[in-house]
């Protein structure tokens, strides 16, 4: 009896034109060739999933056309990505062909849009320069993310999403010493304001996972990224602080510590921020070489902040 061969000849072409109907933003041509293919060989698992993707992002389109303003059609594709992203991890069998047909449309989709309103503003706010990074990022050229997530970050350098988005382009360049100092720098800034799902490197994702196995809610594994990022080794790259940076760092301090004492905050969230900012004042003092008392008493806050941190930390 005739072995079933894992692709039907036909099957797999109308497949593949269905990609690049996808990569060419026709996902109508791409559904009709899919169609084509299930009646083909109605037992393919790549061609059921194709199904899937396609499906998924015509419904969006029929969302879209309602949405007349470039900016908000390209955050709207950039929004539904992370959506796309969790139903293609539920949809069981995974088809990476598929897939990055899928990013090519999404990610492209919204490089028109964003690069649209270019045209008509050749002096792009940072928030527009971030997107058409992100874009970029997400179509796989690395180089021209960092180009424009730069060009954002010099306008906006305070800006936390900003920040672990350049962060992000950098180790997917591989130039990890520049990731690591901008995450470290982003979860300082504002922990709340980073991304995780628009995050794509290794270094940052392995992070986020070893973290989240301690079962932290989502507010409150923001906040513990940073302080387990230095008890694992992984955000090890540290900066001296300015004068202005040092004074607003002992600023924050009084303020988290009257927090975590009233208890109008969530513990679970002032504390690691408190913790995280130990951290970077007991750096600053080693960098400048302050008096070992200085650390000693910045160490003895932290071990009555959290013991097991301190712990972790000073053994």
């Amino acid at each position: 009896m005739h072995e079933k061969t894992p692709y039907d000849a036909g099957a797999l072409h109308l497949l593949e034109a269905a990609h690049a109907a996808v990569r060419e933003k026709n996902l109508e041509q791409a559904s009709a060739h899919l169609e084509q293919a299930l009646s083909v060989d109605f037992e393919s698992d790549d061609v059921m999933t194709a199904m899937k993707y396609v499906n998924f992002w015509r419904e969006r389109e029929r969302q879209i056309e309602g949405i007349s303003h470039a900016f908000e059609r390209g955050q709207f594709f950039l929004d539904q990505w992370p959506v796309f992203d969790e139903f293609a991890g539920r949809s069981g069998h995974g088809c990476e062909p598929c897939l990055q047909a899928i990013r090519q449309y999404a990610f492209g989709s919204a490089l028109m849009a964003f690069e649209s309103m270019m045209t008509d503003n050749d002096d792009a706010d940072a928030g527009l320069l971030m997107r058409i990074g992100r874009c970029h990022k997400g179509l796989g050229a690395f180089d021209r993310a960092v180009e424009y997530l730069e060009a954002s970050a010099a306008d906006q350098s305070e800006d936390a999403e900003i920040v672990a988005e350049l962060a992000d382009a950098y180790a997917l360049v591989n130039e990890m010493q520049a990731a690591k100092v901008f995450f470290r720098e982003a979860f300082f800034l504002d922990p709340q304001r980073v991304h995780l799902e628009e995050l794509e490197s290794q270094l940052i994702r392995a992070l986020a996972d070893r973290v989240s196995e301690q079962g932290f809610d989502r507010a409150e594994l923001l906040e513990w990224i940073p302080v387990y990022g230095v008890l694992l080794g992984v955000l090890n790259v540290k900066r001296e602080l300015r004068s202005i940076e040092y004074g607003k760092l002992k600023q924050s301090i009084y303020a988290l510590e009257r927090e975590l004492r009233d208890g109008r905050t969530p513990k679970g969230v002032v504390e690691p921020r408190l913790i995280n900012r130990y951290f970077w004042l007991i750096d600053h003092y080693l960098a400048t070489r302050e008096d070992p008392a200085k650390v000693d008493e910045v160490l003895l806050k932290l071990r009555a902040v959290n013991e097991r941190i301190y712990r972790q930390y000073t053994n």
